[in-house]
């Protein structure tokens, strides 16, 4: 063989490498109660979940335990997916800047328990330079 076909041989298997690697961190965006299902069936995948924050009528957040004095990695509140279904979130992790300002949040992460285990937490937040723009911020919990 020729040294440009061993070549493309080279970079066509590096593509398929590429995109097998990919393709295996690839999660669903499902809601709390396909994800019970999931987890019910033994599925360990990650998959995200869309909701807002559960709060009161004077828009303070209900259900939130942070206590950094007792354990600063533990971080737990109730989300309401687009189905309107409440679940307790963990996050292993401290409370992410600016929670209590996101207007919408997406966990990663599986059920575990009854409980959703939160591995990230992406937070969409008013942007504070342009009116009607929303900002992304993602927090990733540390393995151990």
């Amino acid at each position: 063989m020729k040294k440009i076909q061993i070549f493309g041989l080279i970079i066509i298997a590096v593509a398929i490498g590429i995109i097998v690697s990919t393709a295996g961190d690839a999660s669903t965006y499902v809601d709390f109660t396909k994800a019970k299902e999931m987890a019910q069936d033994g599925d360990a995948e990650s998959i995200h979940v869309v909701g807002k924050l559960k709060k009161d009528a004077s828009g303070h957040i209900i259900g939130m335990e942070y206590q950094p004095q007792v354990d600063p990695n533990y971080f737990a509140f109730t989300l309401i997916d687009n189905n309107q279904v409440e679940q307790r979130v963990v996050y292993k992790n401290s409370k992410p800047q600016d929670f209590d300002k996101s207007e919408q949040v997406v966990v990663v992460g599986k059920m575990i328990n009854g409980q959703f285990s939160a591995e990230k937490i992406l937070m969409k937040c008013p942007s504070k330079y342009e009116n009607g723009k929303m900002e992304t911020t993602e927090h990733t919990a540390e393995q151990s």
